[in-house]
């Protein structure tokens, strides 16, 4: 593999962990929103990772395949809104409930930390690539 190869699949790594950010980042902004357009309070949306093959590498007779992350969708959380006894809102119902956003703040924040961890770690990737290229050029003189 060469020092592309390994920034384009760490670039991938990046992307993906960035659109994650971004949709919990929409979850945490929308934990009390109990009107959508749609109707109802607002759902959890969550992201689908997938493993996109790059590249074959031939290695003597072994032959691997290297993948690259890909986001494949975002999908709404299936779980029933938090039903929460509350006469006096505007969106409660005949007995005085209201439908709450499926959004646990404190699962969101870990997903964050883990999001951010991870792409740290592939900016820390990328970084490692650069600095081995620069050692090959300063090889090279």
């Amino acid at each position: 593999m060469n020092f592309l190869d390994a920034l384009q699949i760490s670039g991938s790594g990046m992307s993906s962990q960035s659109a994650r950010m971004n949709v919990i980042a929409t979850n945490l902004a929308n934990a009390e929103a109990t009107r959508t357009p749609e109707g109802g309070p607002y759902k959890r949306k969550e992201v689908i990772f997938g493993s996109v093959p790059f590249k074959e590498v031939l290695e003597g007779q072994n032959k691997s395949l290297i993948s690259e992350s890909k986001v494949m969708g975002v999908i709404e959380d299936t779980r029933a809104p938090q039903m929460k006894y509350d006469p006096g809102h505007p969106d409660a119902d005949a007995q005085g409930y209201v439908a709450l956003p499926n959004v646990n703040v404190i699962q969101e924040m870990v997903n964050m930390m883990l999001a951010s961890r991870s792409y740290e770690a592939n900016v820390t990737a990328v970084q490692t690539t650069k600095d081995m290229a620069m050692r090959a050029l300063e090889i090279g003189k």
